[in-house]
This record gives C-alpha cells, structure tokens and sequence, in this order.
C-alpha cells in the first residue's frame, strides 16, 4: 500500500493531480490527518452506465476506509459479490479566498480521494469495529456510551471497506493570488477563516433531568 521504506502511498495517475500538482501528497500521515478530521465523505460509483454520488458516513482504520450504507440500497449490495469500483471524497473547507478580480476567487482546503474496489464487510467482528469506528469517528467515546445494534439493526446497515491503495491528498493553504494589473484596483483582498464550530449539547427533553453531560462531549470544539 505504501513505497517501501517510505511513508507514503503509491503514486498512481488517477491520483496524480493535472492542475496544481505542486499542492498534491501521498504522505500517509498528512492523508490520515485529514481523513481523521471529517467525517462526511462523498462516495462515487456507476449504476447502470450512470454515475452516482452519495454522501455519507465514515471512518478510518489503519490504512482502510469503512463507508456506512444500508443493505437495500441496490448498488451497495452488489459491492459483496465481486466488489464495486468507486471513488471515496473527502474535503475541509478552511477559508474563501477573495481576490481583486472575480476569476482568481478561490477556496482554501484540503482534501483525499481515493480510489479502489469496495468490498461489504460480513465478517461479524470486522463489522463490529467498523460499526463503533462509524460512531467514535463523528463523535470520539460515544461508543462505548450508547447501546449496540441489535441484529434486526444490523440485518438493515450495510458496511463497505477501501483499502487505501491508490489515494492522494491535494491542499490550498495560501493567500489571495491577483494578478500584478489587479494589484491597484479599489477592492478588497484577503481570506475568510473557516472551521466546524460544534454548539452547546441540547438534551432530549425525555433525559432524566440528573442525567450529567457525558465527558466526551464537553470536550468538543
């Protein structure tokens, strides 16, 4: 999955970016630091000829994507047979950059895409990780603090597994970049900061009203 001795993943041409390939890498660790991050991914495949794009959950396990669905969604049933091409995306959004001219507005961000066949997880301990990996990579500790699929949950929740093989990440992290004839115009130039901003816990009106704020959560930012 890596260059031997390396650190970093194969490079592939479908992960070898056209435009800006000085902002690409295949480091692990800067790929795992940004998958670790989110938790919203954008997930790629073609049914019947057409493409598909389906946002939803995941999470990171060592150097494997589990990508949450549901067993009647037709397409995901077809990745436990001889599994299923897609394209996995990841992206943060950390700031908009305004420039002088409309054209050289841009967004600064950081971003993975991975390629690869997707395969339906059916081993019943490897789903078990999958299922609590799912839970801890949106809300870290939740867990072990909640109960546990029973199997009429679990015969409804589909898991598929990418091995990350052939994956990159690509990141902006610069200033407005006008052109020098811009440079003098009359307007205003610079960044937006952006961040995911998590909001005071709001309990179930049902909760016991002794019921404490669990630890975990009082630690989100």
């Amino acid at each position: 999955m890596s260059v031997d001795g390396t650190q970093e993943f194969t490079r592939a041409p479908r992960t070898t970016p056209t435009r800006y390939r000085e902002r690409a890498t295949w480091e692990r660790e800067a790929i795992h630091a940004i998958l670790d991050e989110g938790y919203l991914c954008h997930l790629g495949f073609v049914v019947d000829g057409a493409p598909v794009v389906l946002p939803t959950l995941y999470a990171r396990v060592g150097d494997r994507l589990y990508v949450h669905g549901s067993t009647g969604s037709r397409p995901l049933r077809g990745a436990a047979d001889a599994g299923m091409p897609v394209c996995v995306t990841v992206t943060l959004v950390d700031g908009l950059v305004l420039t002088r001219s409309a054209f050289n507005h841009s967004v600064n961000f950081r971003s993975v895409v991975a390629h690869g066949t997707a395969r339906q997880v059916t081993d019943p301990a490897e789903r078990a990780i999958a299922l609590d990996a799912l839970v801890n990579q949106a809300v870290p500790g939740r867990a072990g603090d909640c109960r546990p699929a029973n199997d009429k949950e679990l015969a409804a929740t589909a898991v598929v597994r990418l091995d990350l093989d052939e994956v990159s990440a690509k990141v902006r992290a610069d200033g407005a970049d006008d052109d020098p004839e811009d440079l003098d115009l009359p307007y205003w130039a610079g960044v937006i900061p952006v961040r995911t901003v998590h909001g005071t816990p709001v309990p179930d009106p049902g909760l016991a009203p002794d019921r404490p704020l669990p630890g975990y959560l009082g630690e989100r930012s």
